[in-house]
């Protein structure tokens, strides 16, 4: 079965601009004739190619809210929101060379120097080169402060050793945003720093695991022994990586929900269109509530999911809070689009569980965000965090 493409005219309900549309043209165009008729090859092949990553960049769907000096197009984000969701309709993976080239991409160009970031970021909207993010360890998981890769200062260099795992694209990407403890443990957060860190320095081993879904974006381990990276690849200040990058985390969850809902709508187009031409005991199966029910609520979730990621974005764009609301699209919208994805995988019957039908990979791909950027039991502490704050505020 062929992707089913959501109307264009569908994002006008958001009160988008005509620069908004044409993003959302130009991105549905690529993602319905490039991605979609790709999309099974390179779950197989276990990789986003440079030629694809490259046609993304020509067409300027890489790092769109990047400035202009940077290789970006210095739109908004709910700009950027509008392509990743387009994007994630042909293909939920290669979303992730735009997700990534955001969120990396931000944290660089705010926290570099501008001689390094106008070195790195023209090549990442390009699509030339990947930007990985190198936080989880593997004794840390949720608790990402508690850092054990150690940067130790030596001259114009910090030394790197230690072990960062669950990388998405950490075998396929050539720089990565890493943080190591340059303070003491008992500092915690405060004692961590952030580094741009070349993939292909001495000294470092990347490993790819064996998993459930994902497998063009693939997640591993990266080893550090005795890594030298120039001083000059400091992103911020020395202890203060941690918490200031963090913030950008507000950006890519909204993100991350836009990436996962589309997966939901497509599937839900998908199975609006097979209830109505399936028939069983002689008329079609729309015709029974049973079926249109269910989907009806699908509906409904995946629209307010939907809003309220890009009330997010346009937060975001305003300069208002929107921790609060990033940390509910993040464990929300991933658990509602496995959701959705199982029941049309249902409604489908013995033909849903075929490989022969995408809704096995897409079930198994949207999974995978339910853990990666922060569990669902770590977004309901921030959240209950940000509206205690705004209480007694």
């Amino acid at each position: 079965m062929s992707a089913t493409f959501l109307p264009m005219d569908n994002a006008s309900l958001f009160g988008l601009s005509s620069e908004q549309r044409s993003f959302r043209e130009t991105a549905l165009r690529f993602a319905q004739n490039v991605l979609a008729p790709a999309s099974r090859r390179l779950e197989s092949e276990g990789r986003v190619p440079l030629s694809l990553r490259k046609q993304m960049g020509d067409l300027g769907l890489i790092g769109v809210e990047l400035s202009t000096e940077y290789g970006g197009l210095g739109v908004d984000h709910v700009t950027s929101g509008v392509v990743i969701e387009s994007i994630a309709e042909g293909d939920f993976n290669v979303a992730y060379i735009q997700l990534l080239a955001s969120l990396c991409g931000t944290i660089v160009a705010r926290h570099a120097s501008p001689e390094l970031a106008a070195e790195v970021l023209p090549d990442v909207c390009s699509g030339e080169k990947l930007i990985a993010l190198a936080l989880t360890e593997p004794q840390g998981g949720s608790d990402a402060a508690a850092l054990r890769l150690k940067a130790t200062r030596k001259g114009d260099f910090y030394v790197l050793n230690g072990e960062k795992t669950s990388i998405s694209m950490a075998d396929q990407a050539e720089y990565a945003v890493v943080f190591a403890r340059t303070g003491t443990e008992s500092e915690r957060a405060y004692g961590v720093s952030a580094f741009l860190v070349d993939l292909d320095t001495p000294g470092i081993i990347r490993t790819r695991f064996d998993d459930l879904g994902e497998h063009a974006v693939g997640r591993g381990s990266i080893f550090f022994d005795n890594v030298r990276v120039p001083a000059s690849r400091l992103l911020g200040g020395e202890g203060k990586g941690f918490v200031q990058v963090m913030q950008g985390f507000d950006f890519s969850r909204a993100l991350i929900g836009l990436q996962c809902l589309s997966v939901a709508r497509v599937c839900l187009a998908e199975t609006w269109k097979y209830v109505s031409e399936r028939k069983a005991f002689g008329k079609p199966l729309s015709d029974n509530q049973g079926v249109t029910f269910p989907l009806a609520e699908c509906e409904t979730h995946v629209e307010a999911a939907r809003l309220l990621c890009y009330r997010t974005l346009a937060a975001k764009d305003a300069d208002a809070p929107h921790t609060r609301e990033a940390a509910m699209c993040k464990w929300w919208a991933p658990q509602l689009a496995f959701e959705v994805v199982h029941k049309c995988l249902l409604m489908h019957g013995h033909a849903g569980y075929s490989t022969e039908l995408p809704f096995e990979q897409r079930l198994r791909d949207v999974l995978g965000l339910q853990i990666g950027d922060g569990t669902a039991q770590i977004m309901k502490l921030i959240i209950a965090r940000e509206t205690l704050k705004s209480l007694s505020a």
